[in-house]
């Protein structure tokens, strides 16, 4: 895994909580959108709703 270079450091560092809360959040609904997308290639077939609760589980069941 690529390290963050020292210029990226000081940005996170410089960040208040919150901000660093949100982008977080940023993060997370955006790796959210992508896992959709990937299972809607997958899964032609399946509906938006089918889609969606199948992410919600990958997301739930999702270890570090």
């Amino acid at each position: 895994m690529d390290r963050p270079s020292p210029e990226q450091v000081a940005i996170y560092r410089a960040m208040t909580p919150a901000e660093r809360l949100r982008q977080a959040e940023r993060l997370y609904w955006s790796a959210r959108r992508l896992r959709e997308a990937h299972e809607r290639a997958l899964h032609p077939e399946w509906s938006d709703q089918q889609v969606r609760e199948h992410t919600r589980q990958v997301f739930l069941r999702a270890r570090t």
